[in-house]
């Protein structure tokens, strides 16, 4: 993930895009590119979104995790170190016991 980071703050550095990618920004990037992702969903199967808009959904997913991997250099957190600690989190929230092959959300365990 560090190659993919550099290449990201290159890509930027060289147009000097930096000065415009302010924290605010960059969050509200990330939602808006979820959002375009989701457009290509919206009233179909997933398997009818896969088959009319697999090249798009794939380039919405990399938008989405560009604009993520910028906000988190930019605050100076590793990427990995991030997901790890969530993944950590999680499994606290969803102790294997109560939670495997269920959908129910942590707040709905008895």
């Amino acid at each position: 993930m560090r190659d993919t980071m550099k290449e990201i703050n290159h890509f930027r550095e060289e147009r000097d895009w930096r000065k415009f990618h302010k924290l605010k920004d960059l969050a509200l990037s990330v939602s808006i590119e979820a959002a375009e992702l989701l457009e290509n969903f919206q009233w179909k199967t997933s398997e009818e979104a896969i088959q009319e808009n697999f090249d798009n959904i794939q380039d919405e997913i990399a938008d989405v995790l560009i604009y993520s991997y910028m906000l988190a250099s930019d605050l100076n957190l590793d990427i990995d170190t991030l997901i790890l600690n969530k993944l950590e989190k999680n499994k606290r929230k969803y102790p294997l016991e109560k939670s495997k092959g269920s959908k129910q959300k942590y707040t709905e365990y008895n």
